[in-house]
């Protein structure tokens, strides 16, 4: 098997990448500098050459906020990029593993978000990401999709490492309590990606950390295993308006992932600890 994984200088691509040597997976991780994938013909030109059996897709547009800015490129990465790549798969029989996001649901209710729920998107970024989705499903037969959110890991910059900094500079901050979601680690993540890439049971599968919190609770989960003496301040998301909406609720249900036999990944702060551990 040879996997061709994008958006290797990103956070999950890293991971993903380092996962498959440990598996002995061949595998080939490339970023901007190999192939633009907003051009068709680059991008159809590099897979055609690599001729891989498996593309894991984990190159985006993920600044959420700038996205309400600058939608023509957001557009351009997450679904003029996301066409160009599942048509090369089509044309070469290769599977695809888009990864996607809680963004595309609006984020109402209490209930965890199931696989089959019809998206929604609060904000421009969530509807690029679901565009791609909606391409994936449309083009191959040979697909997985994988939401996942509040991705954290060593390469690049992430949330945990932003309140790590300010951790060592501020006395006190203010966070948000009702927004809900799961942190999760891409070291994990990308354990599920490749055990799912083995395989045929194609569809659409949320994956996530165990477990679930508010981002104040993550936050003041994060100063207490890092030992950091800092006071937070728990506000609602009216008190801290951003240029995109946020979803309230982005729990998501994993019951695609059990029905499949797929293992679920551990729990949050159990990956927390092993992150801070790592850096």
């Amino acid at each position: 098997m040879k996997v061709l994984v994008t958006g290797v200088e990103g956070q999950l691509g890293y991971d993903v990448v380092k996962r498959l040597n440990l598996l002995g997976i061949e595998n080939i991780g490339v970023d901007r500098t190999d192939f633009d994938i907003t051009d068709k013909e680059q991008t159809e030109a590099y897979i055609f050459d690599c001729k891989p059996d498996v593309v894991i897709h984990c190159a985006a547009y993920t600044a959420v906020d700038k996205a309400e800015e600058e939608q023509g490129l957001c557009y351009a990465i997450n679904v003029d990029g996301t066409r160009y790549i599942s048509e090369a798969c089509k044309k070469i029989d290769a599977k695809m593993l888009y990864i996607s996001t809680d963004y595309v649901f609006d984020g109402e209710g209490t209930e965890a978000q199931k696989e089959d729920k019809p998206t929604a998107p609060a904000n421009y970024y969530g509807y690029s990401k679901e565009q791609g989705e909606l391409l994936v499903k449309e083009l191959l037969e040979k697909y997985f999709i994988i939401r996942t959110s509040w991705v954290y890991g060593k390469n690049g910059n992430n949330f945990v490492k932003t309140m790590l900094k300010l951790g060592q500079t501020k006395d006190e901050i203010s966070v948000v309590n009702d927004q809900v979601g799961v942190p999760t680690y891409t070291p994990d993540l990308a354990v599920s990606i490749c055990d799912m890439l083995q395989t045929t049971k194609y569809g659409t599968y949320h994956v996530v950390n165990e477990g679930y919190c508010s981002w104040y609770e993550f936050v003041v989960e994060i100063f207490k295993q890092a030992g950091i003496n800092i006071k937070v301040n728990s506000i609602p998301t009216s008190e801290y308006p951003t240029r995109a909406k946020r979803p309230l609720n982005s729990r998501l249900s994993k019951e695609k992932l059990d029905k499949n036999g797929f293992n679920r990944l551990p729990e949050w702060k159990d990956a927390l600890k092993r992150y801070l551990d790592e850096l």
